[in-house]
């Protein structure tokens, strides 16, 4: 085999692992998309019992606001593994 066959087969080799990267790092993409998204929503979900014990501050229970610094806990959690994952 000669250096022209050799760089060919280096050259398709080389195409080959960027189409296998391209593919994974779309698929990569729509997973992060699909778990911002679940996220976005939980993030609303959290506002919503916030603003409930902000408001009701004198009636909320000690059980909600333990829920909602458990989801709040959780929530910061996800956020950190997901920063983690793009980077």
């Amino acid at each position: 085999m000669g250096i022209k066959d050799d760089l060919n087969k280096l050259s398709e080799t080389i195409r080959q692992h960027r189409d296998e990267i391209r593919v994974q790092l779309h698929l990569a993409k729509e997973d992060i998309k699909d778990e911002w998204d679940d996220l976005d929503a939980y993030w609303e979900r959290f506002r919503h019992k916030l603003d409930d014990v902000f408001h009701n501050a004198e009636d909320t229970s000690k059980e909600a606001r333990t829920k909602a610094r458990e989801m709040g806990e959780e929530l910061k959690q996800s956020y950190e593994r997901l920063r983690k994952r793009i980077k």
